[in-house]
């Protein structure tokens, strides 16, 4: 006769439930997933990414660029990653973003870009009364008026490529500064030569100085560099528009900056303030002797590190000599009988 008697396994409903939670995955805010379309809807989409309800992503989070039709990104079945935005609602649907990802990548990208110091090129799509507005990476980037190099009004740049250098990547306060005058500067930089004698037009006049416009660049002819005497003001030296000879006298790639010199051209001092058009004619013979005197107090440094060398040669060979005295005097007489 069987045993019919009933047997304990000892698993409850409890048990079941809490093995069914075990094995569930738990999603969180902030976690990139995997995830296939299986549903596209006018303005979203339908993505199973294993949790018991379909997750949902609207069209305004599936690109970090604007779009009209989620088919512009998306397609049914297909299988790709997501990152998840919200927590569960009250329906248990959890809320996806491509954009938070894109964004995550595109500041990565940018930070090294600005690491490497690299030139980046950019169409301009707006202007306000600020700067100009770019896009880089997907990411919309602000040029300050005062870094745009352009004999343009601004609202005639939009549509207008720019070559860009990075001025400051924050994605904390989501700030990217670029600046159009630092490439300029930087590309006319590597054809410029520092004792270069280079012919201008005044863009600006300041106080502190003149704004000279050499091939598209601006570079600064401050007061004290326009002439050996005193000068009051720029304006008593210098008209818009005039057109000008200076020497460069120092380049600043780093901050984007041209330092010139009409001061180092004159044949004798106050010469500019009182003959222009001489300083201009012997421009060329005055850049040559300033190379010249730049040369001389770089050579001493040179000639004075060729002596040492020739003293310590000195020092070693009269150590030898007498290294050989030493010996000489130190060999043992042999006396004979």
């Amino acid at each position: 006769m069987v045993n019919q008697e009933k047997i304990d396994i000892g698993f409850t409903h409890e048990d079941f439930a809490a093995l069914l939670d075990k094995y569930d995955y738990h999603f969180s805010p902030g976690d990139i997933v995997a995830g296939t379309v299986f549903s596209l809807e006018p303005r979203g989409a339908l993505i199973d990414i294993g949790a018991k309800t379909a997750a949902y992503i609207p069209i305004q989070e599936m690109s970090i660029n604007r779009i009209d039709s989620p088919d512009e990104v998306l397609q049914s079945n297909e299988t790709r990653e997501f990152f998840i935005l919200t927590d569960e609602n009250e329906d248990g649907q959890l809320t996806l973003s491509i954009r938070r990802i894109e964004y995550m990548r595109a500041w990565e990208r940018v930070r090294q870009l600005q690491t490497e110091d690299a030139t980046v090129r950019s169409n301009v799509f707006a202007t306000n009364r600020g700067g100009a507005l770019v896009r880089i990476e997907g990411l919309r980037g602000f040029i300050p008026g005062s870094h745009i190099s352009t004999r343009k009004p601004k609202e005639d740049l939009v549509g207008e490529e720019l070559p860009l250098k990075f001025l400051e990547v924050d994605e904390d306060r989501n700030r990217l500064v670029l600046s159009h005058r630092r490439a300029l500067v930087e590309r006319k930089m590597n054809r410029l030569e520092v004792g270069e004698v280079v012919i201008g037009a005044v863009r600006g006049l300041k106080p502190y100085g003149a704004f000279i416009d050499i091939g598209g660049v601006s570079g600064l002819l401050h007061i004290s560099e326009i002439s050996h005497d005193h000068i009051d003001t720029p304006h008593s030296v210098f008209n818009v528009n005039d057109e000008v000879k200076v020497m460069i006298i120092d380049l600043d790639a780093e901050r984007g900056r041209i330092s010139l010199s009409t001061k180092q051209l004159e044949p004798e001092p106050g010469d500019m303030v009182k003959n222009p058009d001489l300083v201009y004619d012997k421009a060329e013979e005055m850049a040559a002797k300033y190379r010249e005197r730049m040369m001389q107090l770089s050579q001493p440094q040179v000639e004075v590190e060729a002596e040492a060398e020739v003293e310590v040669e000195a020092e070693v060979e009269a150590e030898i000599v007498l290294d050989e005295d030493v010996s000489a005097e130190e060999e043992p007489i042999l006396v004979t009988e």
